[in-house]
C-alpha cells in the first residue's frame, strides 16, 4: 500500500509560515535543495491545498528562466510532470499536470491507494495535512527544521486532541544547521 507522507519546512517553534504569512526563512541552501530533489523522486502523486498550489505555480514556467541553475532545472523537470491533486473551494481550474479534487480528502486518498501506482502520496499544506492527520491517514511526518523562531503563524502540526505515537526513522543535519526529522506513525 502506498504511504501517505506530510513533508514541509518548519521553524523550530513549529510553524510553516510566520505570523505575517512569510516563509523567506525556508529558502534552502544547495544541500537542502538537493535533498528535496531526491525526496520528490519518491513521490507518485502530490496532494496540495490552494495556498501551496498557488505558491508552487512558479515552477510551471520556471524552466524558461535562463538564470536557473542545474538543480532548479532538475527540480522543475521532476515537479512539472508529477500528478497533483488540488483541494480548493475557490479555484475553478488548475494548470499543468494538476486536477481539482472531486471528492473529500479521505476518499481521494482511498482511491489513490487502491490504484496501481508507484511512489508515495505526498501531502503539502498544513490545513490539508491537519485533516488527513485527524482522520489517521498520514503514515509519515517529515520535517525540515530551520533554526529560527517565528513566534506564530500556521503550525506544521495540527492542534487537536488525538495522540499520535511516532517512531524515529531518519535524521540528518545539514551544514546550514537545518535538521531533517522523519517519523513513521506507530500503528
Amino acid at each position: 500500500m502506498r504511504r501517505v507522507t506530510y513533508s514541509m519546512s518548519v521553524s523550530l517553534d513549529g510553524y510553516i509560515v510566520g505570523p505575517d504569512g512569510g516563509f523567506d526563512w525556508t529558502v534552502p541552501d544547495k544541500d537542502v535543495f538537493r535533498f528535496w530533489i531526491d525526496e520528490i523522486r519518491e513521490v507518485g502523486v502530490h496532494l496540495l491545498g490552494r495556498r501551496l498550489y498557488e505558491t508552487m505555480l512558479y515552477w510551471e514556467t520556471a524552466d524558461q528562466n535562463p538564470s536557473l541553475d542545474d538543480a532548479e532545472l532538475e527540480w522543475a523537470a521532476l515537479w512539472n510532470p508529477l500528478p497533483k491533486v488540488v483541494f480548493s473551494t475557490t479555484l475553478s481550474e488548475v494548470q499543468g499536470n494538476a486536477r481539482l479534487a472531486s471528492g473529500g480528502l479521505a476518499e481521494e486518498i482511498e482511491r489513490l491507494r487502491a490504484e496501481p501506482g508507484e511512489g508515495d502520496i505526498a501531502i503539502g499544506g498544513a490545513t490539508l495535512a491537519s485533516e488527513a492527520s485527524a482522520s489517521g491517514l498520514i503514515d509519515e511526518y517529515r520535517t525540515m527544521v530551520y533554526p529560527v523562531l517565528v513566534g506564530g503563524g500556521i503550525p506544521f502540526f495540527p492542534r487537536h486532541e488525538r495522540r499520535v505515537d511516532l517512531e524515529l526513522v531518519e535524521t540528518r543535519t545539514f551544514n546550514s544547521k537545518v535538521v531533517y526529522l522523519r517519523y513513521r506513525v506507530a500503528r
